[in-house]
């Protein structure tokens, strides 16, 4: 069961709380029901699952109703602070040593997305002012190296590696000394599965070597249970100190490889959320336990979005808010939306739209966006610049250079002539820009 049916499941459950005429003992056990039923699906451990029922049963009916809540109001608290208890309470950050090398250490089985984890990690660190290095030890799988190589290079980090060289042990004395003046080395080790002694062993003697600030145990979100053998494995075989789980999607049967965590008790620490080099984030169970049951996460919302800011010049603001807003000016701003992630992953971080909005919808609003950069792609300078110069010849022929009908062309713009409007509705009012306030007159 993918992880987003997993939160429609829960979302479903609490809305019948939210319509009952009456919330007394029988709806309460309803509810308890379905919780069970929805996380047996999603593949969570039966032991954790009649642990959290238990509880939220206990809580929602024993516990004396504070001054002003009703009991409505507080099945709800109940079954949100339960999960959330149960992943963690409150996020862990990474061992960062200041004034100091920190090193980590990332494992995990073969194919558990361990390699682009440390790509997407180092991008991670780095966007926080920090100057990461990468080591492949990975000598088992064919084009290993390589992989590791193309991503480190895409984000503009060094890598060390020894393809041709068999000895690990040798490659990772020899990355270390390389990288002495970088804040974060991370070590990519070779996919290696529990039953694997001699890999298993290979581990542990890197681990001593390596002498790790942190081991991460890289979690592949769609095996389910099968998580918590491997975790306990990887447990006994080195300290693990947080679990990244990677592939944390909509196609992800996501409850299993949570409930890992219940199994050695170390942290998420972080989530991989997509396929991109940025589709990665901190663990915070609070804010995941919103978005999963449907009460959308608006601090990681606007972190996104000041990640993603662009800074305007203010002479381009005052074009900006006394209508001369182009059609360039309208690319640039498709442009920031995408860095931000996959347009359904924000939908979903706003209270009340995570599972009201149609998956159909969203793709349609997605493909809506490729197609109006594709137009503009499209386009000359001069009729970016100036859309008024596209008549219907250049309408016409804008069309056909993108694939698209004329209709297309003509809602994008639609659209551009009514984000024009509205910014000059703007320009009479204060606006805060680069720590003043900046008055259009």
């Amino acid at each position: 069961m993918a992880l987003q049916t997993l939160g429609k499941g829960l979302y479903s459950a609490l809305r019948k709380i939210f319509r009952a005429p009456v919330v007394d003992e029988a709806a309460v056990k309803e509810l308890v029901h379905d919780i069970q039923r929805v996380m047996l699906q999603a593949d969570v451990n039966v032991k954790l699952v009649l642990e959290i029922s238990r509880r939220i049963e206990e809580k929602a009916l024993g516990e004396k109703l504070p001054p002003g809540v009703s009991r409505r109001e507080h099945v709800i608290k109940v079954v949100y602070e339960e999960f959330t208890r149960f992943l963690g309470e409150k996020p862990i950050p990474l061992k960062i040593r200041t004034g100091d090398r920190t090193t980590i250490m990332l494992v995990g089985i073969q194919g558990s997305g361990k390699t682009t984890a440390t790509a997407k990690l180092a991008k991670y660190l780095q966007k926080r002012g920090l100057k990461p290095a990468l080591i492949c030890t990975d000598t088992y799988r064919p084009g290993a190296f390589a992989q590791l190589e193309q991503l480190a290079k895409r984000i503009n980090v060094p890598i060390y590696g020894a393809p041709k060289t068999k000895d690990s042990i040798t490659i990772v004395r020899d990355g270390l000394k390389q990288f002495l003046n970088y804040d974060v080395v991370l070590v990519d080790t070779a996919g290696r599965h529990k039953n694997e002694i001699g890999l298993i062993k290979e581990m542990k003697e890197m681990e001593r070597i390596i002498k790790p600030t942190e081991v991460i145990l890289v979690i592949d979100g769609t095996i389910g249970q099968q998580a918590a053998a491997q975790a306990k494995a990887f447990h006994e075989a080195t300290s693990i100190g947080s679990i990244l789980v990677a592939k944390l999607d909509g196609s992800a049967r996501g409850g299993g490889a949570i409930s890992a965590v219940a199994a050695i008790g170390a942290p998420i620490k972080f989530i991989g959320t997509g396929e991109k080099i940025n589709d990665i984030e901190p663990f915070v169970p609070s804010r995941f336990v919103g978005r999963l049951l449907g009460m959308g996460d608006l601090e990681t919302l606007i972190e996104k979005v000041r990640e993603a800011e662009v800074k305007v010049p203010e002479k381009k603001m005052r074009a900006f808010l006394t209508g001369r807003f182009t059609l360039t000016d309208m690319y640039e701003q498709f442009e920031s939306m995408k860095s931000m992630g996959p347009f359904r992953h924000i939908l979903k971080m706003i209270p009340g739209l995570s599972y009201n909005i149609p998956e159909d919808q969203m793709e349609i609003a997605e493909d809506r966006l490729k197609k109006w950069k594709i137009i503009i792609e499209s386009m000359t300078p001069t009729e970016r610049e100036k859309p008024k110069t596209l008549n219907s010849s250049r309408i016409r022929r804008v069309a056909r250079g993108s694939g698209v009908s004329e209709k297309e062309v003509k809602e994008l713009l639609k659209q551009h002539s009514m984000m024009r409007r509205m910014m000059k509705t703007m320009r009479r009012k204060k606006i805060p820009f680069l720590g003043k306030q900046l008055r259009v007159t």
